[in-house]
């Protein structure tokens, strides 16, 4: 039979050692957590003449404006001699048919009424705008297009919005290679961004 003052030490022993394992997780759990991410950042700068041409979507974040997309997203950029970009997208429905619209993008620039009131920023922080020309003077017509991530020879782009709720992959190819996507996805989290809310697109050849 085990004496009283050993049940009782064998008893602190385990609250001690219970203890010490809590701890420990704790420990781990914060030097593990990534620390809140501060303001979006966009790459220094971008080649908007290498940046035009057609990108294939390779993930996204879901949204409103692209749940009738089934696959086969492209973007095709053309910059014109004004320094705008003219912006194509399209997809395959779910039935099957191909769903197109076309917007403008030009370099974010402070505007007060649609006149200008300064210098315009980096090429990287684009403002698209997908509502008829005549409604472009309006501010809220333009939303964000920010280049946050880019490859050096621009085989794949990322693009995102200050606030983060908007993501898109983008790749010259319809595959990106896999060290692409994990150096992507690493990025991504620096960035303050969840890469589990990415939704696969579907690039596979058509027949």
């Amino acid at each position: 039979m085990t004496s009283p003052r050993v049940s009782i030490r064998a008893r602190t022993a385990s609250r001690q050692a219970l203890l010490a394992m809590a701890l420990g997780s704790t420990v781990l759990a914060t030097t593990t957590m990534a620390a809140p991410a501060g303001p979006l950042q966009a790459v220094p700068s971008v080649d908007l003449a290498r940046y035009q041409g057609r990108w294939y979507q390779i993930a996204y974040y879901p949204n409103v404006f692209q749940k009738q997309c089934a696959g086969h997203t492209t973007a095709d950029y053309a910059l014109d001699d004004t320094g705008q970009v003219s912006v194509t997208n399209q997809c395959l429905t779910h039935e099957g048919k191909v769903s197109k619209a076309v917007a403008q993008a030009r370099v974010r620039q402070p505007r007060l009424l649609g006149i200008p009131t300064g210098p315009a920023g980096s090429p990287s922080m684009l403002e698209v705008r997908f509502a008829p020309a005549w409604l472009s003077w309006l501010p809220f017509v333009w939303a964000s297009y920010w280049v946050i991530q880019l490859a050096d020879d621009y085989r794949y782009a990322v693009v995102g919005e200050p606030g983060r709720d908007y993501l898109w992959i983008l790749s010259r190819t319809p595959t990106l290679a896999a060290a692409d996507r994990a150096h992507i996805h690493a990025q991504l989290q620096q960035q303050g961004y969840d890469p589990g809310k990415l939704q696969e697109e579907d690039q596979s050849p058509l027949p």
